[in-house]
């Protein structure tokens, strides 16, 4: 079966500690004055490019993002992209698996999903200043390797995440604001979709879960990102069969089923009506 290639973070015998689980790079000395052009992949990593001057096309679960000074990228580990990145770019490429950066601690986790909620931000200069500065202090740990450095890059990074979360809400265009107690409500939602998306399709299987009703559960949906529950799911789907009909080689029927379609022919007038594309054109389009 044909695949997307998964890339790993790969071993480094300099920082033993870390090999395979954390890794910081920059950016001008990765490039070696040469052009990156990476083809279409996924990473088991969550995947972090912070660029202070950058040109070039970064296509994110089939939505493309230009390349400019002053922009982050936040990818989550099972996220689709190619990225395209001329020479002379310059910033920090960081690295890390999901255990590394504390994975038992529910706020952490927490903190850590609000960041990477979005995969794409341009801060304003002043807060981008920030971000980067706090790179380049996880970037001299990592480098320096003194005692305890292990723990001062996750403290590191969790000022950077919350840095991040600030800016973002900074720049946010949604359509009001929206309490703490609505946004992890939000947050809820959307793992629980994430992890659900194959067998729960309705807005009242979520609102159950939940403990919530419909009716207040769209009202959360509707305020913070300006859409209703059932047109995060429908997104939801359409995303997942994306990535399903360009991960694999699976018949459209397979993938049907495996995203909990037993009538394929409704599956796939569903996806046309969504994407603009019958499943095998849009295969034929972006494989």
């Amino acid at each position: 079966m044909k695949k997307i290639p998964i890339r790993r973070i790969g071993l480094n015998q300099h920082v033993p500690e870390l090999s395979g689980t954390f890794v910081i790079r920059d950016i001008k000395s990765l490039l070696s004055e040469k052009d990156m052009n990476q083809d279409l992949h996924r990473h088991d990593y969550f995947y972090i490019l912070v660029l202070e001057k950058g040109k070039g096309r970064h296509d994110i679960d089939f939505i493309s993002y230009k390349v400019c000074d002053n922009c982050v990228f936040f990818l989550r580990p099972g996220q689709v992209h190619k990225l395209n990145l001329n020479a002379g770019s310059r910033g920090y490429l960081m690295q890390f698996n999901p255990e590394f950066y504390h994975p038992l601690d529910h706020e952490s986790r927490q903190l850590l999903r609000k960041a990477s909620s979005k995969p794409h931000c341009q801060p304003e200069a002043k807060g981008f200043g920030r971000l980067l500065r706090l790179l380049a202090d996880v970037f001299q740990e990592f480098t320096d390797k003194k005692e305890g450095y292990q723990e001062v890059i996750r403290a590191y990074l969790g000022i950077f995440f919350i840095e991040l979360v600030r800016q973002k809400q900074n720049i946010s265009n949604s359509p009001g604001k929206v309490d703490l107690y609505d946004q992890e409500r939000l947050d809820k939602f959307l793992e629980l979709l994430e992890r659900n998306i194959s067998t729960h399709k309705q807005v009242s299987e979520y609102a159950e879960m939940m403990h919530l009703s419909t009716y207040q559960l769209n009202a959360i949906t509707k305020a913070a990102l300006g859409k209703t529950c059932s047109t995060l799911i429908n997104e939801a789907v359409i995303l997942e069969a994306k990535r399903c009909l360009l991960a694999t080689s699976n018949q459209v029927n397979q993938v049907a089923f495996q995203l909990g379609y037993e009538d394929v022919s409704y599956f796939i007038r569903f996806f046309k009506k969504h994407s603009g594309f019958s499943p095998e054109s849009f295969r034929l389009k972006f494989k």
